[in-house]
């Protein structure tokens, strides 16, 4: 052994000094006679613990010896040298971590700080021992350096000594973060109805609005490696690696409110679109994660950016309204191809969501009156007990419009490999009508209005999503009008179908367009009565009722009411979503929340008026929808609970928002 550790060595020249100023004290009484007691006494006690100092100094560098003795007589002359002269740091530990022995190498690169000898590993590095005697080993970083330590045990039996080498793996790591740093990925930068937004716009105009554009994305890529390419009038590519998109992601995408501030013919504001290809293999792959993540903004209403990455995605902005198109076009391409789906289909099956609504319902029965009119056998999924639209299956049912409705167990048998299945009202295949129907289908259409969530029924052979249309029945009645079927269709179906336009709109003042105008004058020429589709929204006196308690709870928090239904009751889905239209109408609320319990589940219904994102609060509790008007469902969670987690979304989307 080479010598004793400094604090060692203090503490045992402190020990005797103070035990030999012990002994001189004793002795001094007890040559005064005044004392003589007292100092006999004293003199007794020091030789006493000057023994038993003596005493464990000797046990201790007995045991030293044997400890040494011991690795010595387990390590060859041989070993030693080679231990000694090894190329990477080598320490011996005993049973406690303790080190009895180190290289040369340890002392000059690990440890610097004076002997080692007799300190605990774990007092020099932090170092998980379980994971050091582990095949893997275990990385740890001292003094900027990082070391793979791997533990190797004696193979005999009655030795309790272990080596551990340090292994410098530090240019390994630092190659590792400088490749995932310099990790290429492609941004697919598009300008949100560009066509529209310059329509009208005057040539100055525009010519100022390209230039704001191309600056806008020049400062995005200034100060970084990146590179752009402008592919059209309103899309851009952007080449940028990792260590500059990550703090663009931390930052929330600046550039999505700075495309806000540019107008164009100083009436419209500019937005974009922004999908991000992440953690992708191959740029070729990045550019397909791109291309999906931008579909999914543009199927969320635009105005944000999209993070593809392999577990999903992450969504920024947001925050506007999506601006509806003007055009149809796309809408009359979507209606003959449809057209030529349901001729060459044996039979159609429409089903909606789960707890069906009037615009559910009513969108159901716009597609198979229509399917009927061309001769196909149709029919609506349906489950009559959970529908909160119980009162227009009646009113149809009552109206000869019989045998359109069938339960999901008939759907299921009547399922063939030639029946086309048509969804309307929802993408999301957790929250079908009947899932059961829904994976026995070979040919799917989707129709929905409600923004693109992370979950989408993937293997549809049509997706028509219409983020900026008021409902799925404006979207029914556009493909309807667009099928050009010789007969018009019942007039108790349009009712049904301007009922669901009625609901979704809350009386054509929420999302509602030109488009939405145009549907409903439709609807009403095919004989749509505005008296008998009120009468569809009458409540019962216990409804209104149990909507007033609801109300009477809630309670104020950050601008947001928030009421908590307590008791249960058969029509507590109906009273929830009317108590969270109405409590908009308080004066200083943005938005709205009513939580309800049904068999364990926690339901939230979420209301704004536009300003307030209320699709983004309920996505961060799992949930989805439109931006002001959303809902989710928290499995196993009191109401308590959840209030609070709902509170703590609040308050990150206020935070993330302003």
């Amino acid at each position: 052994m080479k010598g004793l550790n400094v604090l060692d060595i203090v503490i045992k020249v402190t020990t005797g000094l103070l035990a030999a100023a012990s002994l001189t004290a004793s002795i001094i009484a007890y040559d005064t006679p005044s004392t003589a007691g007292k100092g006999k006494a004293m003199l007794v006690i020091t030789i006493f613990l000057v023994l038993v100092l003596i005493a464990e100094f000797i046990a201790f560098r007995g045991r030293t010896i044997r400890t040494v003795a011991q690795m010595s007589s387990h390590i060859t002359k041989t070993e030693r040298e080679s231990l000694l002269h090894f190329p990477a740091p080598v320490i011996v530990i005993d049973r406690d971590g303790t080190i009895i022995w180190y290289n040369r190498r340890f002392g000059t690169e690990v440890y610097t700080g004076g002997e080692a000898y007799g300190i605990a590993i774990t007092e020099i590095v932090d170092i998980d021992m379980e994971k050091v005697f582990s095949p893997e080993g275990e990385l740890v970083c001292l003094k900027n350096r990082f070391y793979q330590t791997r533990g190797i045990h004696t193979d005999a039996s009655d030795s309790e000594l272990s080596m551990i080498y340090f292994d410098d793996t530090t240019e390994y790591i630092e190659l590792e973060y400088e490749f995932r740093q310099s990790h290429k990925n492609v941004i697919i930068i598009s300008v949100d109805n560009y066509e529209d937004l310059m329509a009208n716009a005057r040539e100055s105009d525009k010519a100022h609005a390209l230039v704001q554009i191309e600056k806008l994305v020049e400062n995005f890529t200034e100060g970084t490696t990146a590179f752009y390419k402008k592919v059209s009038s309103d899309k851009f590519y952007v080449i940028m690696e990792d260590r500059h998109l990550n703090p663009i992601i931390e930052n929330r995408f600046k550039i999505l409110e700075q495309a806000r501030q540019i107008r164009v013919d100083e009436r419209q504001n500019l937005t974009l679109s922004i999908g991000v290809g992440s953690n992708a293999e191959n740029l070729a792959e990045s550019e397909n994660y791109a291309r999906k993540a931008l579909d999914m903004c543009l199927g969320r209403g635009g105005d944000q950016a999209a993070v593809r990455r392999d577990a999903g995605y992450e969504f920024f902005g947001g925050v506007s309204k999506g601006v509806e198109k003007s055009t149809k076009t796309k809408t009359r391409m979507i209606a003959k191809s449809m057209l030529e789906l349901v001729l060459t289909a044996e039979k159609i099956i429409v089903m909606g969501h789960r707890y069906s609504d009037l615009d559910a319902v009513g969108s159901a029965v716009g597609m198979c009156s229509a399917a009927r009119k061309m001769g196909r056998e149709s029919y609506v999924v349906v489950n009559r007990e959970q529908s909160m639209a119980k009162l227009l299956i009646d009113y149809l049912d009552d109206h000869d419009i019989n045998n359109y409705f069938i339960t999901p167990a008939e759907g299921v048998e009547k399922m063939t490999d030639n029946t086309l299945l048509i969804v309307v009202d929802t993408h999301n295949p957790d929250i079908v009508e009947s899932k059961e129907v829904l994976a026995r289908a070979k040919n799917i259409i989707v129709i929905d209005h409600h923004r693109m969530a992370n979950k989408s029924i993937d293997n549809a052979v049509m997706f028509y999503q219409e983020p900026t249309a008021s409902s799925a029945c404006e979207m029914a009645a556009e493909l309807i009008e667009y099928f050009g079927i010789g007969n018009k269709i019942p007039a108790p179906v349009a009712e049904a179908m301007l009922a669901g336009i009625m609901l979704d709109t809350k009386n054509f003042v929420m999302r509602t367009g030109v488009r939405t105008f145009e549907a409903a004058a439709y609807l009403k020429q095919m004989g749509a009565d505005t008296v008998n589709v009120k009468r569809l929204f009458a409540d019962s006196i216990e409804t209104y009722r149990y909507k007033s308690q609801i109300i009477n709870s809630a309670q104020i928090y950050r601008k947001c009411a928030i009421a908590v239904a307590e008791e249960y009751a058969d029509n507590i889905r109906i009273a929830s979503s009317q108590a969270a239209d109405e409590m908009l109408g308080i004066v200083g609320v943005n938005a709205s929340f009513v939580l309800y319990e049904v068999n364990g589940t926690t339901n939230i219904s979420a209301r704004s008026m536009g300003g307030f994102n209320v699709q983004i609060v309920m996505e961060s509790l799992g949930g989805g929808g439109h931006q002001n008007m959303a809902a989710t469902q928290l499995q196993n969670t009191g109401l308590q609970a959840a209030g609070r987690m709902l509170k703590e979304a609040i308050d990150d989307y206020i935070r993330n928002n302003g």
